[in-house]
């Protein structure tokens, strides 16, 4: 097994990731599954345009939940693709 390099910067070691070949680093059949809990996912803003009334009917439904409209979307697309990847597969 090769040592894996000590990076400087996060950017760093992505670039290195994106090249090496981590069985050479790596003994994946030693590895063990766990859950972090507390890991945050990345998030990415991006620019959506939906129509006024859908938007109000939106922040109605949240109203509703008492959350966040932003939230309630989120929730409603985890929903939605969870339900198409099931049924793809």
């Amino acid at each position: 097994m090769k040592k894996v390099p000590k990076f400087k910067t996060e950017k760093e070691e992505q670039e290195f990731w994106a090249s090496a070949d981590s069985t050479e680093y790596v003994e994946w059949k030693k590895g063990k599954r766990m859950v972090l809990p507390n890991l945050k996912p990345s998030l990415k803003t991006i620019s959506l345009r939906l129509p006024e009334s859908m938007l109000e009917e939106l922040k109605l439904l949240a109203n509703k939940q008492d959350v966040p409209y932003q939230s309630l979307l989120k929730m409603f697309l985890a929903e939605r693709i969870d339900k198409e990847l099931k049924k793809s597969a």
